[in-house]
């Protein structure tokens, strides 16, 4: 009776030292077809053949298990109506750059009603569910999550809209979601610096990161860029998927099928078997993994 008491006990101390640290049960982590966990960075306006020549970037799919997709497009210009695309289906709702507020679901309702865990990671966002359109280095239209009206008007979803400060807190805590969208600042993302600029920063960032199990285990991570430079008439941009613990059906280091963003939301939605938004990722090619 008393062995049992204290194992009763122990049990409730954990549950209750697993919610005020933020850290799931195993038990929490819903499994994916392909990868339990999606770690999304979104870089600004370069033109594919200038990121495909950088020496890091170009390394990610050799260094990390993955594959360069050689032939992925964005959807349109300018910036907002891509991130909105990546995360709804449509570009449909946006005003260009300017303040959006979108009356439709996104892959947050696809991901709840599974009880997939997600946080959207912005730097220089102050949090608090903060609606201003710049503030710092922060550009309100690089985080589409805000542009939504049934999550900037649900404080509880607002919430998971945080600074990106908070990441290596969730990290130490093993409490990184199954669904992570990291969007750099205008001048990690090369919006206002340069691609090699862009290159230093996320090498530093993942470097001090990727081999840690609580970051990368079973993850897929995704480096991609809104849009090319407005040079070129397909939209091409680089984009790489690759992870330390990615595990792929295929060796090969590049694919060059025709994919778009609303491929990467369709093969999210296909790795958990969420459905669709009935929105251009019901008909997408999902990516070959």
């Amino acid at each position: 009776m008393i062995s049992c008491f204290w194992a009763s006990s122990l049990t409730i101390f954990l549950s209750i030292m697993m919610l005020l640290t933020g850290t799931h049960a195993a038990s929490d982590v819903v499994p994916g077809k392909h990868f339990d966990r999606v770690f999304i960075v979104v870089f600004e306006n370069q033109d594919y053949k200038t990121a495909a020549k950088d020496k890091f970037m170009s390394s990610l799919a050799d260094r990390y298990n993955g594959v360069t997709l050689t032939n992925y497009l964005a959807t349109t210009h300018p910036s907002q109506p891509n991130y909105i695309a990546m995360i709804s289906g449509s570009t449909d709702g946006t005003n260009e750059d300017d303040e959006s507020n979108i009356k439709r679901k996104t892959i947050v309702d696809l991901l709840e009603k599974k009880d997939i865990s997600w946080t959207t990671y912005q730097e220089d966002y102050p949090g608090h569910c903060n609606k201003e359109t710049d503030i710092k280095n922060y550009a309100r239209k690089h985080n589409p999550f805000m542009s939504f009206t049934n999550i900037s008007g649900n404080k509880k979803r607002c919430a998971k809209i945080v600074n990106s400060k908070q990441l290596d807190k969730d990290i130490a805590n093993n409490a990184v979601p199954q669904f992570a969208f990291y969007t750099p600042d205008l001048m990690n993302d090369a919006h206002d610096s340069s691609m090699s600029y862009a290159s230093r920063w996320f090498k530093k960032f993942l470097q001090k990161r990727i081999n840690n199990p609580a970051f990368s285990k079973n993850t897929m991570f995704v480096a991609t860029f809104d849009e090319d430079d407005g040079g070129s008439d397909d939209n091409k941009v680089y984009t790489v998927l690759f992870g330390p613990d990615f595990h792929r059906s295929s060796s090969k280091r590049k694919d060059n099928k025709r994919y778009n963003h609303y491929s990467l939301l369709r093969t999210i939605e296909d790795n958990w078997d969420l459905g669709d938004l009935g929105q251009h990722d019901k008909k997408a090619v999902p990516i070959k993994l």
